[in-house]
């Protein structure tokens, strides 16, 4: 079940240029800063409310992150939700027609497993189901 809107993704050209631009229009500092080298991506998070932002810039001429900004430019990445049970939510999404990107969760920034529903199925917004990891 979807719980909350856990955060919404920024593809940045220049992530120390939108991290100190973001610090000044949020009137905060982030709260974390992370590199996935799995996925050629250095992340930055801010705490908005219940919710975040997540910064991305990519790390490597090849990762999805530095591509979607070379096509597309800057901009709104993806859309994440909370789930409570990621597994029971890619099986339910799969039956239900949609296609997902991901054939088991993988880990991803902010300690949370990870698995993405492809844009085509989802009218050209790349969605995100996001679990804590209890450790």
């Amino acid at each position: 079940m979807f719980t909350n809107l856990e955060h919404l993704g920024l593809a940045v050209q220049d992530l120390e240029a939108a991290t100190t631009l973001y610090t000044a229009l949020l009137g905060l500092a982030p709260y974390k800063r992370e590199t996935v080298e799995s996925e050629g991506v250095d992340t930055v998070f801010f705490q908005v409310g219940g919710s975040k932002i997540e910064l991305l810039g990519g790390t490597t001429p090849d990762s999805a992150i530095t591509k979607f900004v070379a096509k597309k430019g800057e901009g709104i990445h993806h859309v994440a939700f909370e789930v409570d049970d990621i597994r029971a939510e890619m099986q339910r999404l799969r039956a239900e027609g949609f296609t997902l990107l991901n054939e088991e969760p993988k880990r991803g920034a902010d300690n949370k497993l990870v698995c993405f529903v492809h844009p085509k199925s989802a009218h050209g917004v790349l969605v995100e189901l996001c679990q804590s990891i209890k450790e």
